[in-house]
């Protein structure tokens, strides 16, 4: 059976406040977890779902991302000459798998005006979108796990976690009837309530699949939280219409979009390198000591 979702987006036109000075010049989305850049884990996944067409919302100063999901003749030469080309092998192999596509949202209004720069690219189709502070590391990509869930329900899903109580004021909490372990039915979502507040510890995570009609409702929501227009009350709206489900991702988050959950990124993956582990151990246990 042909699969229902071609189509990811990624918004990354936000100014990266957390991570200044870094990111005065150089998108957040490009920091590296080692030696490869956030998105590239994220760009990994969409590919390893299925996902054969993507765009990504830039804004001023993104450059970067382009050039970097693009062909360097100069540089590939270089790698050749010098038997290294294996070093671009995996930007290659996203290269020859997908279309990518920049589309620029003018002013950061938030993550809902966001994916409303896309309506026109996206059509009348159900799509994904995939949040770059959130890195997924799963046996399934997390991305296919709600591809399969969108499948069976033909409703709009969003991944989420459990979270700690205390939290809840940094995540969207939904309010959900329990179907399975993982699966939930949708009732409420309110976004970043206090924890006396939340309805639940259920917090939506950076990966969603959207059904077109989500577009009307986004040019339904006022701005909210943070003065922004927020997909979380467009979700609210579109719920008032159709079924959305919650699916808990199986695998591990790391939430790159603070620094400590970037640190704490960088050391898990350089401790799963056989050419790093014993360095990085060492270095730890001398700091530690």
């Amino acid at each position: 059976m042909e699969q229902t979702i071609r189509k990811a987006v990624i918004p990354a036109a936000g100014l990266g406040i957390r991570f200044l000075p870094a990111t005065k010049s150089q998108p957040k989305e490009m920091l590296p977890i080692v030696d490869k850049p956030i998105i590239h884990f994220v760009m990994d996944e969409l590919v390893k779902s299925g996902i054969d067409d993507i765009i990504i919302i830039t804004g001023r100063g993104k450059r970067a991302i382009e050039d970097y999901f693009d062909f360097s003749p100069e540089l590939e030469g270089y790698l050749k000459n010098s038997d290294k080309l294996n070093l671009l092998k995996s930007v290659e192999e996203i290269l020859n798998k997908v279309s990518i596509h920049y589309i620029r949202q003018r002013e950061p209004k938030g993550l809902g005006d966001a994916i409303l720069c896309v309506e026109k690219h996206i059509g009348n189709e159900p799509f994904l979108v995939a949040l770059g502070d959130d890195i997924i590391v799963s046996q399934e990509p997390a991305a296919k796990q709600l591809i399969t869930i969108f499948d069976k329900e033909k409703s709009s899903v969003i991944g989420v976690e459990e979270v700690q109580m205390e939290s809840t004021p940094f995540y969207g909490i939904i309010d959900g009837s329990k179907i399975s372990d993982n699966l939930f039915k949708v009732k409420d979502l309110v976004e970043k309530p206090q924890a006396h507040e939340a309805p639940s510890n259920i917090g939506i995570i950076g990966r969603y699949i959207l059904t077109p009609e989500i577009f009307d409702s986004l040019k339904q929501t006022n701005p909210g939280y943070g003065k922004e227009i927020q997909l979380t009350d467009a979700l609210k709206i579109l719920l008032k219409q159709q079924s959305i489900y919650a699916y808990k991702v199986e695998g591990k988050r790391y939430d790159v979009g603070n620094k400590s959950g970037y640190l704490k990124a960088i050391i898990e993956f350089a401790l799963q390198r056989e050419d790093l582990r014993d360095i990085v151990q060492k270095c730890l246990k001398e700091l530690l000591s």
